[in-house]
């Protein structure tokens, strides 16, 4: 799979040179609402336009579900690899001029993720993995942080933002862990989160209702740092739900002990 990392490094790095050349005309894009308080943007179509040509030319037969177009058609359904990929990550942030963005891409096969890239074009960070091989920042091996209580912990986590997430639900889960870590940061983009994870900025992470392209990459890379990553009750449904938590063997068993006894509390009431 190294081939297709080094499309996918090609494919995020000039989509991440038209993010940054448009950042001085923010104020003069043009900008749909898809729903409530979740953006889309002229830069994020023409990002995904430079990310699937890429693509498409190394393999022309190859699935692609991007943000915005969905599956793509014909022949490509059938393919047996499929290309995951969100051109920005955290527009809302890109849009206010908050330097938390990202270009995320994956690549799986048969349902099981091989490559994943995210790259941030405003710091030229480039987080790497491909499946057995480990996961790098530019070029630099990365392992998630090796800590053991829940006390010592910064973890990154993202507040519902769209109509019918259940609020009540994550703010209990939230109660339950602001109070026994040493901080929780909200920085608006999923991928490069989880990104931090792995590279053990942070210590873990949780959200729920995300979408696969969002995830998609950081999972990969933050298995190939040493790192879990699974659903809220300790299962593997993420990439389907959205609903992920992740961190290191250790904490990720105690992350998953907070989350429970928070949603039964909530549950209960």
């Amino acid at each position: 799979m190294q081939a297709a990392l080094h499309i996918a490094i090609t494919a995020a790095r000039e989509a991440g040179k038209t993010i940054s050349r448009n950042l001085e005309r923010v104020d003069s894009l043009s900008i749909h609402a898809k729903k409530k308080n979740d953006f889309v943007s002229e830069i994020d179509h023409q990002a995904k336009r430079e990310i699937i040509s890429i693509i498409r030319r190394a393999y022309p037969d190859h699935s692609i579900l991007a943000e915005e177009s969905g599956h793509s058609h014909g022949k490509q359904d059938t393919s047996e690899y499929q290309w995951i990929i969100d051109p920005l990550d955290g527009t809302t942030n890109y849009l206010h001029g908050f330097p938390h963005h990202c270009v995320s891409i994956a690549l799986r096969h048969r349902q099981r993720l091989e490559a994943g890239v995210i790259f941030d074009p405003l710091r030229g960070e480039l987080f790497c993995a491909s499946r057995g091989n480990g996961a790098t920042l530019n070029d630099r091996k990365i392992r998630v942080a090796a800590l053991s209580r829940l006390e010592d912990t910064l973890l990154g986590t993202g507040l519902p933002f769209r109509e019918g997430q259940d609020v009540d639900a994550y703010l209990a889960t939230l109660r339950a862990l602001i109070l026994h870590t040493s901080g929780i940061r909200r920085a608006g983009s999923a991928a490069l989160d989880l990104a931090y994870v792995a590279a053990g900025r942070l210590d873990g992470f949780w959200e729920f209702g995300l979408n696969i392209w969002d995830i998609a990459a950081g999972c990969l890379i933050i298995q190939e740092a040493g790192g879990l990553v699974g659903d809220p009750a300790g299962g593997h449904t993420h990439l389907e739900t959205g609903d992920i938590v992740a961190a290191n063997p250790k904490l990720f068993r105690l992350m998953l002990d907070s989350i429970h006894r928070a949603q039964k509390g909530c549950n209960q009431t």
